[in-house]
This record gives structure tokens, sequence and C-alpha cells, in this order.
């Protein structure tokens, strides 16, 4: 392999991790904390990403897009954790099934509402070229959400370490019965997490939509590599999610590029090497 290649494939590769970073840091809090499989994540990202392209093509905003696909993803999960989830807690196999449920229901409603088409977001002029990186060309719109990830990062660090919110997520993920006995409010912090990690979700479909379009099947197959970085990063951890979603991206951009052949069996090797010796995961908290 030709170093251009090299180079081309681990931009590659970074540019797919910071999207399965954006999905599954709020996916890993809301499993850290709630210990629910949220088979809906998905559906959220679905989501975000249709929401965002219909507000691109309305208003002609990019911006606007990013805000809409965000608040509808975050208003879904809102939603489903208010009425839905919060009358099954504490029942996993109800809470998996309900959220198998709403994700069968958005892929439906979403092939009814805009078809098998894959629909592209609109990205502005700004983001539309390519940047000069070194001897290299990358597009612009890729490296604009590698940064957009970077900065999410900081900010969930910052919220997880220094805020009082934050001390509270920290304290359920660690022992949600202890956090409860200590007074903290432990329905309303899922509620908030919920609400944050769809939005996340919703982040990250808005973004997919500029660089891998939106189309049905779409969230069944981010949702697989989601669960993949939770288990090898570990529950409850941003940082974790971090490593995680960088291993599993370079892996999938040099498996596709080596032997696309075998590209799953290279993304789930990494997951099962660390269920066998860290099931908690390279970050998780130890037992």
């Amino acid at each position: 392999m030709s170093l251009d290649v090299l180079a081309l494939q681990t931009l590659n590769g970074l540019t797919f991790s910071a999207l399965l970073f954006l999905l599954a840091s709020g996916f890993t809090l809301i499993f850290g904390l709630m210990r629910i499989v949220n088979l809906a994540h998905g559906s959220l990202y679905l989501v975000g990403g249709y929401m965002g392209v219909v507000t691109s093509v309305v208003t002609g905003s990019f911006l606007l897009a990013f805000i809409v696909g965000v608040a509808s993803a975050a208003l879904l999960g809102l939603l489903a954790e208010r009425f839905l989830l919060r009358r099954v807690r504490g029942h996993e196999l109800r809470e998996v099934l309900l959220t198998v449920g709403i994700a069968l229901v958005v892929a439906d409603l979403s092939l009814a509402l805009f078809g098998g088409k894959p629909q592209l977001l609109d990205v502005p002029e700004a983001l539309s070229g390519s940047t000069e990186l070194g001897p290299y060309r990358y597009p612009t719109y890729r490296l604009f959400v590698m940064l957009l990830a970077v900065g999410v990062g900081l900010a969930l660090w910052f919220l997880q370490h220094r805020t009082s919110l934050g001390a509270r997520i920290r304290a359920g993920v660690d022992d949600r019965e202890m956090a409860g006995a200590s007074g903290i409010d432990v329905d309303r912090l899922f509620a908030v997490l919920f609400v944050l990690g769809a939005g996340l979700a919703g982040l990250a479909g808005v973004a997919a939509a500029g660089m891998l379009t939106m189309r049905p099947g779409a969230d069944t197959d981010i949702l697989l590599f989601a669960l993949v970085v939770v288990i090898v990063g570990g529950l409850g951890s941003v940082a974790g999610a971090a490593m995680g979603a960088v291993l599993i991206g370079l892996a999938d951009a040099f498996s596709r590029a080596w032997f696309p052949e075998l590209s799953y069996f290279a993304v789930f090797v990494p997951m099962a090497l660390v269920l066998v010796l860290r099931p908690r995961g390279l970050l998780g908290a130890s037992s």
C-alpha cells in the first residue's frame, strides 16, 4: 500500500470515527446509567438526518438544518422516555422490545415519507471543496465533521467532569441505587441523559447526511457500529467512546481497502477480544 493510499484511508477512518463518536457518546451514557440497550438509537440518527435534509431543502439554511435535526431527535427521545420507557423501567426485556418497536415504526414511517431514494444534505460552498493537508487534499466537509466531533467531545468532557450535572451522571453510572439513595432525582437524570443522547444521535444523522446520505436501513447499519464502540470503549465513559470510535473507524476503513469481504470480521474481532480480556471495556469502570 502506497503512502498516499495509507493517508487517505487513515483520514477516511477518522471521519467515520467522528460520526461513530457523535452517535456513541450519548449512547454510552444512556447505556451506562439506564442499563438498557436502546435499539431505537439508530432511529434517532435517521430522524435527525432526514429532518436536516428537509429543513435544508425548505429554508436553504445549513445551520438551521443542524438545529432542526438535533431538536427533532431530542424531542422524539424525550417523548419516548417520558411516555413509553418510563412505564416499563426496571423490566429489561420490555425495555429492549419497546425500543425495537420504536425503531421499526420510525423506519417504516421514514420509508413511507421519503421513499427508498438516498437523501443528501446540501453542503454550503465554504465546506463543499477540498483543503490542502501538506501534500494531500481532502474534502473540507469531512474535516468539518472531524472538528465537530472534537468540539462535542471536549464539551462532553467538561460537562461530565466540571459540572454538578456531570457529577450526578458519574454517580449514577457508578452506582445507580446509591445515587438515588443520596437524594439524586434519578428519573429526571434519566430524562436529561436520554434527551442529550438523542440530540447527539440527531447531530450525527445531520452530519452523515452531508457525507453518507440518508437511506432506509442506515439506522440499523450505524447502530451495529455504535454498539461495538460502546462495548469496546466501556459503559459510561466518553473517553472510552472516543477511543472505541477511533479503533473501529480505522479498522473499518482499512479492512474495506485491504479485504472488503472480511470487513465486518475486522470490526467485530476487536469487540470479541475486549469481551474476553476486559469485559467492562477499555476505559470502563473496574470491578
